[in-house]
């Protein structure tokens, strides 16, 4: 995508407000906008409006796909300020780092929309563990659960180089205290995805644009 087309397709995208609920209206706004920018070109620019119908084509597809995940494997996504936050149900056993056999159908398919959307994004995988044990222990803990899921995610083809892991221990608990085998335990014991768009404004635009109106 050239640079004029790709300003284009931030501008028109971003008519579209994180997290907004009223999608036939922003999708309004971006029939208009696109309308407005259309006519800028030059009768006949053939090649501008085929990128144009591309972005909006990309917008659809990936609302399909955010969507799918959110149905399919229960994934919460939230659109921030300079990037996305995956929240999986993609947890660990109690005091053990190994990616879960149940677990490999919904990181088979964050490594499929990570590939196609967002390729060359800086991604973090964030590893965390339940209050049993030492801080010291839990940091480590979740920090192996991290890199667990960063190897599997490079097992199926996402790049190594753009994979960064953390571990936070117990912190950031999602059922405050509880450990083991108590109800909510597994819960904590999880890993979360943020994928980096800051200095890539489509990517960032059209994601903005494919969340809104979704809960």
């Amino acid at each position: 995508m050239n640079s004029s087309i790709k300003a284009i397709a931030a501008c028109v995208l971003s008519a579209s407000v994180m997290g907004a609920c009223a999608t036939q209206h922003s999708v309004r706004r971006l029939d208009r906008k696109l309308g407005v920018e259309t006519q800028a070109r030059t009768a006949g620019d053939s090649a501008a409006m085929a990128e144009i119908a591309s972005v909006r084509n990309d917008v659809t597809q990936l609302r399909t796909d955010l969507g799918n995940l959110r149905t399919e494997f229960g994934a919460r996504i939230t659109a921030m300020e300079e990037g996305i936050k995956f929240a999986f149900p993609v947890n660990f056993a109690f005091d053990d780092a190994s990616v879960r056999p149940e677990d490999q159908a919904a990181l088979d398919r964050f490594a499929t929309v990570a590939q196609k959307y967002y390729a060359g994004s800086k991604i973090t995988v964030e590893g965390f563990a339940d209050p049993a044990g030492s801080n010291r222990y839990n940091l480590d803990l979740s920090k192996r659960r991290a890199e667990a899921v960063r190897t599997y995610l490079v097992g199926k083809g996402m790049s190594d180089a753009n994979l960064m892991t953390v571990g936070y221990g117990e912190a950031r608990q999602v059922v405050r205290g509880a450990q083991r085998d108590e109800p909510g335990a597994e819960q904590n014991r999880r890993v979360v995805f943020v994928i980096e768009t800051k200095g890539d404004s489509t990517a960032a635009a059209v994601t903005a644009s494919a969340l809104s109106g979704q809960h």
